[in-house]
């Protein structure tokens, strides 16, 4: 008779099994315990989740250490005490993260072969040990203790208790252990929206909580091939936030594709849907995307915060120059207003603002979205849908036979949501829109290249807004930079005397912003209003270059300039203006790196 490998596989582990002794075997052997204990321990064992060394242990049969030797025995461990034994091997904390000793209490002890040696306390919790392996991307030789002795270590050498600390992993061991069985079950089961004390349920609704006390801005759920990453856009920032294991996938996607509203069951296409979830009492809302990947749907959580839009004005970043300047344009009769800049880069929050000021009775406002990110009171927001034909275009003429005083088109894509913002804007309405552009002075020429009228253009945009969001210091922990790096205020035009007479600062991290040294953020920006001279340039297709020294000369400050300004008031460090400013001044080769 021929076997297969797993039946192999199979027949050797059965057979393990029936050679494995039992713990209360050991410990009569041993001398631990006597036949009577053992028999109302098992007694009292059944019908529970109890091991037999928890309950050996409460009816005070033996102790810990006696159990650890025991459970050693059985599995073909090496046991160490923690008690200073000689030859006892003596554990490493820098070995591996500290926030992994405390969440799941054990202690790295050694490296041998690419191999590193790990106490543990339970030599059963092979789920463990998996999630492990691949956190710490490296082999285990793992060896036992008990758990108090571990933790007796842990907070001796710490000086804080094991287990949950700030950054440990979101998955607790019962979470772990129950979503292998809802998993193994039923992916329904861990997702029906009726059972309040299901895993999956709990761990989604835990780290979408804990993004938005956390400042974040979307929350980013990747497949990989042996695991999932959970990470957080802080300040612009992406962080590895925990790395789930590979089989809570499929339940971890049809849970957040249930909250959002989409069809769990398909995943060959992308899905848009939004979520509105209670947090603290406030109710936040958060715009979905679900993008098939290789190994999976990627699914992306936009946290969208109503309050973040009505910080005013001058708290977005404004310097007050700039600040009058755009009040100014914001109160014209007509014309048309663009804010320019990458995805993420604070130009909804901007319009937004502007918007809010100018949300009087006395003004009818209409707005074309795609989406509507943020809901406004006493103005008109229409919501794009291509599916129905219902695009920018066919919103933007039936926006014209309303008669409103101020239009808000989300972005122009095309020359002909260009064509017709313009025709609003030449027929006495006032425009806002957005457009993707590196800077101020390429608004136009990218404009000229969709094709539309280089007289159109010249005649119809009343300014021009380029901006950045910049992370800003940690009020409680930034300190004054002594020798800061002359590479980085070359680049963002600082002279050595500038630097001596004002007060460089620097990152340093605390608690208060999460060891980032960076907590919050304001924009930096660049206004080209219009002026004859740039008119004249525009109209006759005059290169980009022309165009930005003339926006110079009318008084435009650059993205480099308004940040340098935010660098000696000591707000932010020349390193993080420069990752902005880096990619021109190399063009220019006034920097060498």
């Amino acid at each position: 008779m021929i076997l297969c490998v797993q039946d192999s596989i199979a027949i050797s582990y059965l057979m393990a099994r029936k050679l494995r002794r039992k713990i209360g075997e050991i410990l009569i052997e041993e001398g631990a315990i006597t036949s009577d204990q053992l028999e109302k321990a098992l007694e009292a064992a059944s019908g529970t989740a109890k091991k037999i060394g928890e309950v050996l242990q409460e009816q005070g049969a033996c102790d810990e250490i006696a159990i650890g030797r025991a459970l050693a025995e059985q599995s073909g461990m090496m046991f160490v005490a923690l008690d200073g034994s000689e030859g006892e091997p003596t554990p490493d904390l820098d070995l591996i993260p500290k926030d992994i000793i405390q969440k799941h209490t054990i202690l790295p002890v050694g490296k041998k072969n690419d191999k590193i040696q790990l106490l543990i306390h339970d030599p059963l919790n092979l789920e463990l040990l998996d999630l492990l392996r691949f956190r710490l991307n490296c082999e285990l030789e793992p060896m036992l203790s008990t758990k108090g002795a571990i933790l007796s270590f842990i907070e001796k050498e710490t000086g804080s208790k094991g287990g949950v600390v700030g950054e440990t992993s979101l998955i607790t061991d019962s979470v772990d252990v129950s979503v292998d069985r809802s998993v193994d079950k039923s992916v329904d089961a861990s997702i029906d929206v009726d059972d309040e004390q299901a895993p999956i349920i709990k761990l989604v609704s835990r780290f979408i909580t804990e993004a938005v006390r956390n400042r974040t801005s979307d929350i980013h759920i990747e497949p990989m091939e042996d695991r999932v990453v959970l990470r957080y856009r802080i300040d612009g920032v992406c962080h590895i936030r925990d790395n789930l294991p590979k089989r809570m996938q499929p339940a971890i996607l049809a849970r957040m594709k249930l909250m959002a509203g989409v069809n769990i069951a398909e995943k060959r296409i992308p899905q848009d849907g939004r979520i509105k979830m209670s947090v603290d009492g406030d109710q936040i809302d958060f715009r979905v995307s679900c993008c098939p990947a290789y190994h999976g749907e990627s699914v992306v959580l936009r946290i969208l915060r109503p309050e973040s839009v009505r910080i005013g004005l001058k708290n977005i970043g404004f310097e007050q120059e700039n600040h009058d300047a755009f009040m100014k344009l914001i109160r014209k009769p007509n014309g048309i207003l663009l804010v320019t800049g990458p995805t993420g880069s604070g130009k909804t929050t901007t319009l937004y603002s502007a918007l809010d000021i100018l949300n009087r009775p006395d003004r009818k406002i209409i707005t074309a979205e795609d989406p509507i990110e943020y809901s406004f009171s006493g103005i008109n927001q229409c919501q794009v849908r291509d599916a129905i034909g219902l695009t920018f275009s066919s919103i933007l003429r039936a926006m014209l036979r309303q008669a409103p005083n101020v239009i808000l088109i989300g972005e122009i894509r095309d020359r002909e949501v260009a064509d017709i913002a313009i025709q609003a804007a030449l027929t006495g309405h006032l425009v806002f829109s957005t457009l993707h552009t590196n800077d101020a002075p390429s608004a136009i020429t990218r404009l000229i290249d969709m094709g539309v009228k280089p007289y159109l253009v010249a005649s119809s945009i009343q300014a021009i807004m380029a901006q950045r969001l910049i992370r800003l210091l940690c009020p409680a922990c930034k300190q004054p930079d002594e020798n800061p790096d002359h590479k980085y205020l070359k680049i963002v035009g600082i002279t050595e005397e500038e630097a001596q007479s004002a007060s460089i600062h620097k990152a340093v991290g605390c608690s208060k912003c999460g060891n980032l040294g960076y907590k919050g953020r304001k924009a930096i920006f660049e206004m080209m209003v219009m002026n004859n001279e740039i008119r004249e340039l525009a109209f006759n297709r005059a290169p980009l270059g022309q165009i930005r020294q003339a926006g110079i000369r009318g008084g435009m400050r650059t993205l480099v300039e308004d940040g340098k300004i935010k660098i000696l008031r000591g707000d932010t460090t020349p390193e993080e203006i420069a990752r902005f400013a880096q990619a021109d001044t190399l063009l220019e080769g006034n920097v060498d790196i």
